[in-house]
């Protein structure tokens, strides 16, 4: 089982992240979610709340040259799911989902970033708690940066092991062009509590590269949460 603290430490550029799991207790569904950014308009952001979910917005709006791929809603919820994922296919998810659709469905009408020649993976994930927790991740890629073939990956757990979660993000290292994401997602423990795990994920995300983080902690009781966010732009 990886670390997460040495699998975000070895890797100066991630990209943007997704971890979904389940604390050591077995009491409390876990998920978090990053963005990092190499360029001045993907470091210009934070993340804001908005109702029970949170939105990108940019720190400095005179700096903002093109929103299309940078300013979305990373979490929303509906009932008893949380979708998080790295661009605007969470309002595609939650409409669907509000529709009585799948995920799977939403994510089939989807496909990567149309940003050549790194072709940036779409992430996402549900999670589910309703007396129980199940979650699903998926992610939508080239074709070994084939621009004209998307591949969809889907992973679903819905017998989730306490103290165990996942990390899908969407590129491998850095590179020119960005290497995608490849694999499974990483099998990763989950053994700390919210603000220790925050600081474990904040602390060895590069430096120079990290922007921004959130954390949140559903308790599989009663469906309350605590959330976290740090922005490096404050």
């Amino acid at each position: 089982m990886n670390q997460i603290a040495k699998l975000l430490k070895n890797n100066s550029y991630p990209g943007r992240g997704i971890i979904v799991g389940i604390s050591q207790d077995g009491k409390t569904a876990v998920t978090a979610y990053f963005i990092m950014g190499r360029s001045e308009n993907s470091r210009n952001r934070v993340f804001v709340t908005e109702g029970e979910g949170i939105r990108t917005e940019a720190f400095d709006p005179s700096k903002l040259s093109d929103p299309s791929l940078i300013i979305y809603a990373p979490v929303r919820v509906l009932g008893n799911k949380t979708v998080v994922t790295n661009g605007d296919q969470t309002d595609t998810v939650y409409d669907f989902l509000k529709e009585g659709k799948t995920f799977e469905e939403a994510l089939r009408t989807r496909e990567f970033e149309p940003d050549a020649p790194n072709f940036t993976p779409r992430i996402s994930a549900e999670l589910t708690v309703d007396g129980g927790f199940s979650y699903k991740m998926s992610i939508l890629k080239s074709a070994m940066g084939n621009g004209e073939s998307c591949q969809r990956f889907f992973y679903e757990y819905s017998e989730p092991v306490a103290g165990e979660g996942h990390f899908i993000h969407t590129y491998k290292c850095d590179g020119n062009p960005i290497p995608s994401f490849y694999g499974e997602p990483e099998l990763i423990k989950i053994n700390e509590d919210i603000d220790a795990f925050t600081n474990t994920l904040w602390t060895n995300l590069n430096e120079d590269n990290k922007v921004s983080l959130f954390v949140r902690y559903i308790s599989l009781e009663d469906g309350s949460y605590e959330t976290r966010i740090i922005n490096k732009n404050k």
